[in-house]
């Protein structure tokens, strides 16, 4: 079984260097894939990833223009080869080493999708307030529409099955690929499991680059993709019959 890792890059090259060496030798349950995609960085990154020696399977994608994480992680899946797919930010808020655990149940073949949160419990968490109560309200709100309990949303750590994943239709651009992907997934026929991870925050003069005005989109997202779009027009066809919603119902 083959995990892809993908990677989101803008304007990381302050420490890109020791994190590519740190996610480079990260141990996983399975053959490892590391997707990096570059958003039309400006700093020194794409020199970075161009020139990192890998002993991981990697692919580099470089994108034209800037044109936000939810676009970059589309064009990660559609080269990502491996069995199972995830999201993996260009920095160190997340723990990388506590990926192994979600990866289980998705090996083990019971879950169909896994969730990091940041918000079970999981020994000491640090949260920025203002950060912790805007993630709080967009996951309550989500799953108020979505009928599917989390207790984090936003995270960045998403595990999907490639057959699931690749066939759903996703069109936000930025910060807005949470709150569509989590919608989507709520009408499907699946097993989905939300785990305990860690969290590091860090601030904007370390690189931190979602603002409120993602915040306020991501309601807006959440409104629209849960009431807006229905499951006929987002499916492909190549998503497996058993995990399609009931053709009756008022999501069809």
């Amino acid at each position: 079984m083959k995990v892809s890792l993908i990677v989101p890059v803008y304007n990381e090259a302050h420490h890109l260097s020791e994190f590519l060496a740190k996610v480079d030798n990260l141990d996983l349950p399975a053959t490892k894939e590391l997707v990096f995609v570059n958003d039309c960085s400006t700093d020194g990154t794409r020199r970075i990833l161009d020139e990192f020696s890998f002993k991981s399977e990697v692919q580099v994608v470089h994108q034209p223009s800037n044109r936000g994480k939810g676009a970059a992680i589309q064009a990660g899946i559609a080269q990502a080869t491996g069995d199972l797919i995830g999201v993996q930010d260009a920095d160190f808020e997340y723990d990388m080493d506590e990926i192994p655990p979600l990866l289980l149940p998705l090996i083990d073949g019971r879950a169909d999708i896994v969730y990091g949160s940041r918000f079970k419990k999981s020994g000491e968490q640090v949260h920025r307030t203002f950060h912790y109560l805007v993630n709080r309200f967009l996951t309550i709100l989500s799953t108020l529409c979505t009928g599917l309990y989390l207790t984090d949303m936003e995270t960045c750590y998403k595990f999907f099955k490639r057959e699931i994943i690749t066939n759903i239709q996703l069109d936000s651009q930025r910060f807005g690929f949470e709150p569509e992907v989590t919608a989507k997934i709520a009408r499907l026929k699946l097993r989905v499991f939300e785990l305990p991870i860690s969290y590091y925050p860090r601030n904007y003069g370390e690189g931190k680059k979602i603002s409120w005005k993602d915040g306020v989109a991501a309601v807006r997202h959440i409104l629209y993709y849960n009431f807006g779009v229905k499951p006929s027009v987002y499916l492909k066809p190549g998503l497996p019959e058993t995990y399609r919603p009931p053709k009756e119902g008022r999501w069809l």
